[in-house]
């Protein structure tokens, strides 16, 4: 159960309450990378190269690469080299990653304040940077987990794990 704290100086048991499913479903906005949780809507690579040209090329440059953050494009063969470049379309194993984190995280410094529109429109313009969608791609919840990322098989799952129970 997710709780709201309410402050109340009155009574301690006064404290929180219980969330509203309207609350809940605010937050409730992680994305799978089997793609459970993608919300309606859908972009283009053209509408991504202008959300892309409006909120992002300040920060990662023209065309994915050359700005003051991370680079985006480029970097593909190079992981097991002596110099990786770690990318988007070099490391990243899921589309539905790369989906969820612009979604919470970018841009700065408004993270979340792209429609889900947009941030559908700006996956396909960074994948189609890479070379991994072509230019006239439009994706939506149902191809994006389908799309198959260079480094997917690149990452080893951990082990599963046991809990080792104190016998005492």
């Amino acid at each position: 159960m997710i709780c709201l704290c309410l402050f109340s100086t009155a009574h301690s048991r006064d404290f929180g309450r219980p969330a509203t499913p309207e609350e809940i479903r605010l937050w409730d906005i992680d994305v799978r990378r089997d793609g459970s949780g993608l919300p309606a809507g859908s972009g283009t690579v053209a509408a991504g190269a202008t959300v892309y040209e409006n909120n992002c090329v300040a920060c990662h440059g023209p065309n994915g690469q050359g700005g003051i953050k991370d680079r985006l494009v480029g970097g593909q063969g190079t992981l097991s080299s002596s110099s990786p470049v770690k990318t988007v379309g070099s490391y990243w194993p899921y589309t539905t990653t790369l989906f969820d984190y612009i979604r919470r995280a970018m841009p700065y410094p408004t993270p979340g304040s792209l429609s889900d529109d947009e941030t559908y429109a700006l996956v396909a313009y960074i994948l189609n940077l890479n070379g991994i969608v072509p230019a006239d791609a439009k994706l939506d919840r149902n191809n994006l987990p389908k799309i198959q990322m260079p480094n997917r098989d690149g990452f080893i799952p951990e082990p599963e794990f046991q809990v080792i129970r104190n016998s005492r």
